[in-house]
Order: C-alpha cells, then sequence, then structure tokens
C-alpha cells in the first residue's frame, strides 16, 4: 500500500532539546505528503507499554529495547517511524542501533545545551530534579553521553524550529523513496 520505503529516526538529546516537538511537526508534514509515520515516544512508552520499569540502568536498557523492537515491527510494516528518546549513553544507542537493518536507521542528535534544556524546562521536570525531588534524572543527576558519530545533528538553540522541520523531512525524503 505504502509508496514508501520503512524506516526510523532515532531522536537522542537532554530532556526539553525539542526532540517530541520536533517529531510532532516532522509527522505533520510527512503525513501531508502521503508518507505513512507513526511517532513512538518515550514518554507514552514509559507511561503505558513500560510503566513496570524505573530508571535504573538496567531499567533504561529495557525500556530502550522493548521501545526497538516495537519500533522494527513498525518498520516491517512499512511505516516510517519517528522515534524520540533520550537514549542517554552510547552503549544505549549502540544496542537500539542493533536491532536494525543499517539502510532502515538513522540516529539523530537533538543538541541542545542543558541551560538552555533548563531555561525551557517544558515539563517542570528540571526544577525538580534541582530541587532533588526527581533522582536519576538525565543531565542533573543521571549522565547525558552526547553522540560520538550521530548520522544528523539539529541544533535546536541555534535553528528555529522551521528550519529543524525542514532540514529533517528533506532527509527523511530521501531516504524512504
Amino acid at each position: 500500500m505504502n509508496t514508501h520505503k520503512g524506516g526510523v529516526i532515532w531522536f537522542t538529546g537532554l530532556p526539553g532539546s525539542g526532540k517530541t516537538t520536533l517529531a510532532n511537526n516532522v509527522q505533520h508534514v510527512l503525513l501531508q505528503s502521503n508518507i505513512r509515520c507513526v511517532i513512538i515516544d518515550g514518554d507514552d512508552i514509559r507511561h503505558k507499554l513500560n510503566r513496570d520499569l524505573g530508571f535504573s540502568e538496567e531499567d533504561r536498557m529495557e525500556n530502550l529495547r522493548r521501545a526497538a523492537e516495537v519500533t522494527r515491527m513498525f518498520i516491517e510494516a512499512g511505516v516510517f517511524v519517528l522515534a524520540p528518546f533520550i537514549t542517554p549513553s552510547e552503549s544505549n544507542r549502540t544496542m537500539i542501533r542493533q536491532h536494525f537493518q543499517p539502510e532502515d536507521y538513522t540516529e539523530l542528535y537533538v543538541k541542545c545545551s542543558l541551560n538552555a534544556c533548563i531555561d525551557r524546562d517544558p515539563k517542570g521536570m528540571y526544577a525538580l530534579a534541582l530541587a532533588d525531588k526527581l533522582p536519576n534524572f538525565t543531565g542533573i543527576s543521571a549522565p547525558y553521553d552526547p553522540p560520538v558519530t550521530p548520522v544528523l545533528t539539529l541544533d535546536t538553540e541555534q535553528l528555529s524550529l522551521q528550519q529543524c522541520v525542514d532540514q529533517l523531512t528533506a532527509y527523511i525524503r530521501s531516504k524512504v523513496t
């Protein structure tokens, strides 16, 4: 039914960097272009499929493994997936990458400084983490290691949302045709 290939853009970045906002805007553009796509969002997965998991290193890995498995099922069905997940370490990202064929997977680093993310704080999570009321929060009490070799980097501090959307949709169109 599709006139395009499936695949995944795996978004990585600090909380508040703009991963989900970018994914939502890109999905809108892709759907208007008849590219079937779905967002598998880290927050949604955490509150639904993975509500039994905490934030230990083991639970974080299992959260990502399950998300990768669900993503792969969508790709096999010919759907393009936008997957905004913090994915804080290189070992996390290596494990994720191994679930996909190289031609189906793109790692996108949504770059934004910690200070800018703290200023944005769209969900009030940084305020809680900085007040020691939210343990194991990535960027504050849990580490975030920027990716070593992402395929794409979009700096949401330097580029407007529209510039990021335009760059990412152009890249996706080149992948799916």
